[in-house]
């Protein structure tokens, strides 16, 4: 059977390159516009879940404008960088946390671009693709195409919708009121009834008579009428909402096309107290001065602003943290209908969403300019490039005066500005030729010049005179002022060969770039990266031509060499401290022991695989294993005293990350007004440590932690715990085993080892599912994903599942602690309550959960209005639609009662879940 040409040809954007997808040597993906617009996702990256083979990313804050966390087959890394590299129209961009508080919810800087204004997403994974981003490409690279006018009547195209979110998990279920008093008197009973002889119905009269010094909290609860208070949802905003309006027009005559945009979002968080918000505009043009000499640019602006809140790391000031921390003993509101600011330890959610301020003001420019030339030599062409990519970021936290953290220093205030400039300039040849009808060429030789300036100022002060002043001029006590600035630099040289024969049946190609990063020492300050790779049209050959079932069947591989040079600056020169002082005066001391040899850390990826079309391309897949060596791994490798440091960044140690991947799509159906496809991918990666450095004494250096540990021969960061042997039947305490293999128990936990648990925090396998169909205008699509093999760890349980006074008085317990001991010969999951600090404190295999989940990500029905209609209203397409995101989770390990999609680190957190959304849209073009 014949191939399909139209699929074959279809063009795959690369960032520096493009190439048809029958050339195509890699195992890129790529993603066109209809998967990333008409979504209630302010960033276009979140769109990519479940939709790319090897991708794991997770949301670990669903606050909108929140930055995603994302790994392509695995991490690479211990200390540098593990995220992909972004380019936006061929341009390397920034696209790191641009939030200046690591207190404060994330920002993620790619969310200033509006998704309805990308062309296509591509996500690179192997040598042959990623090999000509150097020291950036080792973790993948994702690109990012706008949209660009073509040759036409001017065609404008606005769209619209209104959705409402929620959150797609709702969390632990917390103790109410009598529940927690229950739990609190069980504990005065187990505590101190056998010593002093009382019964346990006299736990309370006990309380009251010997204990109530150390707290009134029950007995005010019972003179209040024994009120009960959820505090997830006095701080739940329930049906949050977003609502997005986009307006474009698109055309081209005369030599010149142009795109322009411009775009609305407004989003509610499902906390209370934060919402995002977003303007944007995109104006792109090409213009053809002549024949030879075109011109080409795109250019947007963007303002965002973020209404966040202290979920990072400041959690018992985060209102999702009041869940958790709040007794349900106190009330929100007073009888007469005020704000209860008499809340114990912790301050009113309400309150401070209403008089706190936790805010970021974003803007963002990208503007990438080019000019090429056709030179007198047939098929040479020239092309010079300047792109600017300036970020600013205004970041105001004030705390008031009257209540909470800022009561005790009459208000808080700091604020920080942000500005980072990133300028690349480019200049490259391309060169095209055939020799003898079957023999394809193309070259491309590339210089690169990247230029990151970053600067900021701080500044914070207390005592604020009166109510609603809140600017840092207004401050009587100022309290902190300092700037900083950092600058960074890379340039490059860079050669890319196709080569493609007797009707692209045989493919290769070939890139190097040398590249001088100034992150390093003028001795290992460039570096050679490259890669090769094959690929052979098999259907092309003439045995195949007639077996008609086979549409498509191409054998590729690639190998090469990647770069990782993700540290922080300045780590290769010993630096002093300037923050000192002596006899009043300002001095210095050593600061950091720099190292000169210190350089990048390498990978070298390979990767095998085949791509299979099927009876005119009604069954498509793809088959790709993939192993990555990264040697030269940075590890922070300890010194001797006499060196007065105590460790130094070297490069020490091995890794590997292995796995396949498999695609696949069958179109069921396919007819004129009638169509049903169902598609699939599924990925494994594995990894291992191979070796780390050694310590002066020739020590093998592992890295461990209370819950973690990396060492050779397991992956980074697998869980080392010890193991839960569960609740004593007759005395109703904790036991663990004593080590690994051993029955033994023991009930004293530091006599408890630490053992491998099999898994780490990092997914193993992922898979994602679509669905599509159509019916004569009538459309449905949806879209799943699964992320398995890893273990998730309930970090907060220390708190909220302590049989003790911090879930029964200081803080809540969840509803999982009902589930304890009580009486000799009791089967119980959680130890008996106690009046004190009980061993339920401590961390072990008993808070160590499966983390699997699947996950709907989106389902969608629409209609596309017969064009018949249209014609007597002058438009030409309308579409209407309704989606629904995240509205469905399923959870493998019950006890996994937390989101599963959290953090790559693997623990659960308090920050705000995923939403789950129902919207509606237009869509018009005219």
């Amino acid at each position: 059977m014949s191939e399909d040409v139209t699929s074959l040809n279809e063009i795959v954007v690369l960032g520096y390159t493009t190439t048809s997808k029958t050339k195509l040597v890699s195992s890129a993906v790529q993603l066109d516009s209809k998967s990333l617009s008409q979504t209630p996702y302010v960033s276009a990256d979140q769109a990519l879940q479940g939709k790319v083979a090897g991708l794991v990313m997770v949301t670990p804050s669903g606050t909108p404008g929140s930055g995603m966390q994302i790994r392509i087959r695995g991490v690479s890394s211990i200390t540098a960088g593990n995220s992909p590299l972004f380019v936006i129209d061929g341009v390397p961009v920034n696209s790191g946390d641009a939030q200046y508080s690591t207190s404060s919810s994330t920002l993620n800087p790619l969310a200033s671009i509006d998704p309805e204004n990308i062309e296509s997403i591509t996500v690179l994974k192997d040598a042959s693709s990623t090999a000509l981003y150097g020291a950036r490409g080792a973790n993948g690279v994702i690109v990012v195409k706008t949209k660009r006018g073509k040759q036409g009547k001017t065609q404008f195209n606005f769209t619209t919708s209104y959705g409402l979110n929620n959150d797609a998990t709702t969390g632990p279920a917390m103790l109410t009121a009598d529940q927690r008093a229950e739990l609190f008197y069980e504990a005065i009973y187990n505590t101190y009834g056998a010593r002093n002889g009382f019964t346990k119905d006299k736990a309370k009269q006990y309380y009251q008579n010997n204990l109530a010094a150390l707290g009134t909290q029950y007995d005010r609860w019972e003179k209040a009428g024994r009120p009960n208070t959820d505090w997830g949802d006095v701080i739940t905003h329930k049906n949050a909402k977003f609502k997005q309006f986009d307006l474009s027009a698109s055309g081209g005559g005369g030599g010149l096309n142009f795109f322009t945009s411009l775009g609305y979002t407004k989003q509610e968080a499902t906390v209370i107290g934060s919402d995002f918000e977003r303007i944007s505009g995109q104006v792109n043009m090409d213009k053809d001065f002549s024949k030879r000499l075109r011109f080409s640019t795109q250019n947007s602006a963007s303002y965002m602003q973020q209404n966040g809140t202290l979920e990072q790391s400041a959690y018992f000031s985060s209102p999702r943290a009041v869940k958790f921390f709040m007794p349900p003993t106190v009330t929100p509101y007073n009888p007469d209908g005020s704000i209860n600011l008499e809340t114990d330890a912790n301050p009113n959610p309400i309150y401070v969403a209403a008089n706190n301020i936790n805010q970021s003001k974003f803007v963002r420019t990208l503007s990438n300019n080019s000019l090429t030339y056709d030179l007198p030599v047939k098929n040479l062409r020239f092309t010079t490039r300047t792109a600017l990519d300036w970020q600013s970021l205004h970041y105001k936290y004030f705390v008031n005066r009257n209540h909470g953290d800022g009561l005790a220093r009459g208000g808080i205030n700091t604020t920080a500005v942000t500005n980072n400039l990133t300028y690349v300039i480019q200049n490259y040849f391309d060169y095209e030729a055939t020799v003898y009808q079957n023999h394809s060429f193309t070259f491309k030789a590339l210089q690169e010049f990247q230029r990151n300036n970053f600067y900021n100022l701080v500044a914070g002060g207390n005592s604020f005179p009166a109510d609603g002043l809140s600017n840092l001029a207004n401050a009587g006590t100022p309290t902190t002022a300092f700037s900083s600035n950092a600058n960074w630099s890379l340039a490059s040289y860079s050669g890319l060969m196709e080569y493609a024969a007797f009707e692209n049946r045989y493919v290769v190609n070939a890139s190097i770039r040398k590249e001088g990063n100034s992150r390093f020492s003028s001795e290992n300050r460039w570096g050679t990266f490259w890669s090769a790779g094959l690929a052979w049209n098999v259907h092309k050959e003439s045995f195949l031509k007639n077996v008609s079932p086979i549409s498509n069947l191409k054998l590729r591989t690639s190998y090469g060499k990647t770069g990782n040079a993700g540290i922080s600056l300045n780590q290769y020169q010993s630096l002093l401290d300037f923050t000192a002082a002596y006899g009043g005066q300002g001095a210095s001391i050593p600061g950091t022991y720099g190292n000169k040899k210190l350089s990048w850390e390498t990978s070298f990826p390979f990767e095998a695989g085949a791509d299979v079309g099927l009876f005119d391309e009604r069954i498509t897949g793809r088959f790709s294993y993939f192993y990555r060596e990264t040697r030269d791994l940075l590890q922070d490798v300890p010194l001797t005293r006499s060196s007065g440091f105590g460790s130094q960044l070297q490069n020490t140690g091995s890794m590997s990350n292995q796995g396949i991947e498999i695609e696949a799509n069958f179109e069921l159906i396919r007819k004129k007004d009638f169509h049903i496809s169902l598609g699939g991918n599924l990925a494994t990666a594995t990894n291992k440590v191979l070796t780390l450095g050694k310590s002066p004494k020739g020590t093998t250096l592992t890295i461990q932690s209370s819950t973690q540990k990396t060492d050779i021969g397991h992956p980074v960061s697998e869980w080392f715990l010890p193991n839960w042997a569960g609740v004593d039947s007759q005395t109703g305490v904790d036991t663990w085993y004593v080590k690994e293999g051993a029955s033994d128990v023991t009930k004293t936990f530091s006599q408890a080892a630490q053992v491998w648990q099999g898994g780490s925090a990092i997914p193993t396998l992922t898979a994602g599912m679509n669905l599509h169909a159509d019916y004569k205008g009538i459309f449905f699509d949806a879209n799943g994903y699964y992320s398995g093999g890893n273990k998730v760890f309930e970090d907060w349980a220390r708190y909220t599942l302590a049989s003790n006074l911090q879930a029964l008085s200081l803080g809540n317990g969840t509803q999982q602690l009902m589930d304890r001991w009580q009486k000799p010969g009791d089967a119980a999951r959680f130890p008996k309550m106690e009046h004190n600090s009980g061993p339920g404190f401590q961390n072990s295999s008993k808070f160590l959960y499966l983390g699997d989940f699947f996950r709907i990500k989106s389902a969608t029905l629409g209609y596309n209005i017969s064009p018949g209609i249209l014609k007597k209203l002058a438009v030409t397409s309308v579409q209407i639609f309704i989606r629904s995101t995240n509205f469905f989770t399923w959870v493998k390990d019950s006890r996994l009662t937390y989101d599963p999609e959290t953090a790559l680190q693997g623990f659960t957190s308090l920050t705000t879940p995923p939403y789950k959304s129902i919207m509606t849209g237009l869509t018009i073009k005219f």
